[in-house]
């Protein structure tokens, strides 16, 4: 196995430039197997769950919900502010930044950003509640490969590009991630759920994370510092592809989910007269049964 990861790191290398030296020994960084292994156990557990609960009682995870949800809301916030505070108060620059040019903070965003990396780890709980809860319908193909592709993404990242223009899009989805968890915590407390009305905007708040990091990686792209370009490149393309797909979603839900209450009231539909069923919101119960998208 030593001699695979030595020739495996020794091809990667040959393909991507050198690794960065600051990394090496942090966990599950040195090798990229054991990530790799673990989004296979990720998609088996995807493929094979509902297979195993399809003639069992969904299980609530009420408690476990709340629990996991604060959890990730903390662990964002915590990136969020630390990521921000060493930016502005090392002077990175907006525009473009390398990932050497100043030591003291460039460790700080490592450090932050191995957490980041480690995170999305953590984000597969997601899928797995889906799945003891029996909301397959949740479980789509944007869900998995967001998840998936993340995790991998980031163990890339800390391994060559780990600080500099790195840190503007991991920021944006930890504040983005912080709005986000806080909801879905919320909302696994039936008492509060009614009065949680931000759902929607959430999809909006993404999308609008996408194009600004986006934007941010082409001005390095414009006005280049030293950050290699082929990352750059990379993650313009991955942004498009995450456009698209939570466009994609965003008009599945609600828009075309508008337009249905439209026609249902201008028909007299009883479930549409005042926008309520069985004491809950018809828009808020609809969305409930539409997918998680994060």
């Amino acid at each position: 196995m030593e001699t695979f990861n030595h020739k495996l790191n020794t091809y990667l290398e040959s393909w991507m430039g050198p690794r960065d030296q600051r990394v090496r020994g942090w966990l599950l960084l040195d090798n990229y197997p054991p990530t790799f292994a673990l989004t296979v156990m990720y998609l088996l557990i995807v493929w094979m769950g509902p297979k195993y609960m399809k003639h069992r009682q969904p299980y609530s995870c009420r408690g476990l919900l709340v629990l996991y949800n604060l959890g990730l809301t903390l662990l964002s916030f915590y990136m969020f502010y630390e990521l921000v505070t060493a930016v502005w108060h090392g002077g990175y620059n907006f525009y473009c930044q390398d990932t050497h040019s100043a030591q003291e903070v460039d460790n700080k965003i490592i450090n932050v950003l191995w957490w980041y990396y480690f995170s999305k780890l953590i984000e597969f709980m997601d899928t797995f509640f889906f799945i003891l809860r029996k909301n397959n319908h949740q479980i789509t193909f944007l869900h998995i490969y967001h998840h998936a592709s993340m995790l991998n993404i980031w163990w890339f990242v800390m391994n060559w590009v780990p600080c500099g223009h790195s840190y503007f899009g991991a920021s944006l989805n930890s504040f983005v991630h912080v709005v986000m968890y806080s909801y879905y915590g919320l909302s696994a407390i039936p008492a509060i759920r009614p009065y949680l009305w931000w759902k929607k905007y959430i999809t909006q708040f993404q999308l609008i994370q996408f194009f600004l990091t986006m934007s941010q990686t082409m001005c390095a792209v414009i006005w280049p510092c030293g950050f290699p370009k082929g990352w750059l490149y990379f993650q313009i393309s991955y942004m498009v592809t995450l456009i698209f797909l939570f466009s994609n979603f965003y008009v599945q839900t609600y828009k075309k989910h508008s337009g249905s209450l439209k026609k249902e009231h201008q028909n007299g539909s009883p479930a549409s007269t005042n926008g309520h069923a069985n004491g809950t919101p018809s828009m808020e119960r609809t969305a409930h049964k539409k997918l998680r998208v994060d």
